[in-house]
């Protein structure tokens, strides 16, 4: 059975599943994603209660007042085609539902995807570091 829960440092003990950041050249290492799930402003987890084992992700970062911006949605490719990305897309919008914007930029083949959960189409800007990739180092 799959559930969702809100990732928070009790869920350090589940296995993150591996396949997560597919095609990335400089993928997160497992350390990094935890700190992304745990910094972000909300995280969502699908948890399979048989594996104990997080298999897919949603996240958004936020002022918490006005805006938000969803970076992330992940999804094991095993896992994938039974809803739970749908699901933990909607339970996140839901949960920000007193946010006046709430973004999030995709690659062009996807847009039907998120129309599909409620999401406009726009035109965005953006700029990447693929030096970055990987993740940031805690500041010492």
């Amino acid at each position: 059975m799959i559930v969702l829960k809100h990732y928070t440092h009790e869920l350090d003990e589940l296995e993150l599943g591996s396949g997560f950041f597919e095609g990335w050249p400089n993928p997160p290492s497992e350390e990094m994603h935890r700190r992304i799930l745990k910094e972000s402003y909300l995280a969502l987890v699908a948890v399979d209660t048989e594996t104990n084992q997080v298999v897919g992700f949603v996240n958004a970062i936020s002022d918490g007042v006005l805006s938000a911006y969803i970076p992330l949605l992940e999804v094991l490719p095993v896992y994938r085609n039974q809803g739970i990305g749908a699901n933990l897309v909607r339970t996140l919008l839901d949960e920000l539902q007193d946010l006046y914007m709430i973004d999030l930029c995709c690659d062009q083949e996807l847009q039907s995807y998120y129309v599909q959960l409620g999401m406009i189409k726009s035109y965005g800007m953006i700029y990447r570091n693929y030096r970055a990739q990987s993740g940031k180092s805690p500041s010492k």
